[in-house]
């Protein structure tokens, strides 16, 4: 079976996994597939609700078990968590089954894209309040240097800083097909 029929959007979260993959899906003729919103779905609960209730462990487990469930599809496009692909086991099945897309964007975008939205555990403190700009900075800087070098580790990556979303979607389409398997 070829990767190509599976494309695994990956980023830290304000990096346009959740805009780009369902044009990039409807693109190229495949489905689309949300990872947190699917988790969501499925538990009746917010990401931040399953993470204060359970942990992020929990959290990471649900993952592990969806990407494990879409080895055998085809024609498909999943928005990754901006985590999913840092458990090993998740990073393995996602290396070894799909085209692996980094949407790349720096720390100082993501603090502009994120800095006034509370729905993620990450950006919040434990009590669910919003942290300040200087916490927030550092807590974005610490996870991406944590999660940079497996997402570096994709087969295409693509900038999205200051792209408009169609010619992201443009770019990977045209890196796809002269992606060989």
């Amino acid at each position: 079976m070829e990767r190509k029929e599976r494309i695994f959007l990956t980023g830290f979260m304000g990096s346009g996994k959740s805009t780009i993959g369902p044009i990039l899906a409807n693109t190229l003729g495949y489905d689309f597939m949300d990872m947190d919103d699917t988790i969501e779905e499925r538990q009746g609960k917010t990401v931040k609700q399953i993470f204060q209730d359970s942990g992020e462990e929990y959290f990471r487990g649900l993952e592990r078990s969806i990407i494990n469930e879409l080895v055998g599809k085809k024609h498909l496009v999943v928005s990754l968590g901006g985590g999913t692909i840092v458990d090993p086991s998740n990073f393995r099945v996602i290396i070894g089954s799909g085209v692996v897309v980094y949407l790349k964007v720096t720390p100082e975008q993501i603090f502009k894209r994120l800095h006034h939205k509370l729905d993620r555990p990450i950006l919040t403190d434990i009590r669910g309040e919003r942290l300040s700009s200087e916490e927030l900075r550092a807590r974005i800087q610490e996870l991406f240097l944590k999660r940079e070098p497996f997402y570096s580790k994709a087969d295409i990556i693509v900038p999205t800083d200051d792209e408009r979303v169609g010619i992201t979607v443009d770019r990977i389409v045209k890196k796809l097909s002269f992606f060989s398997v």
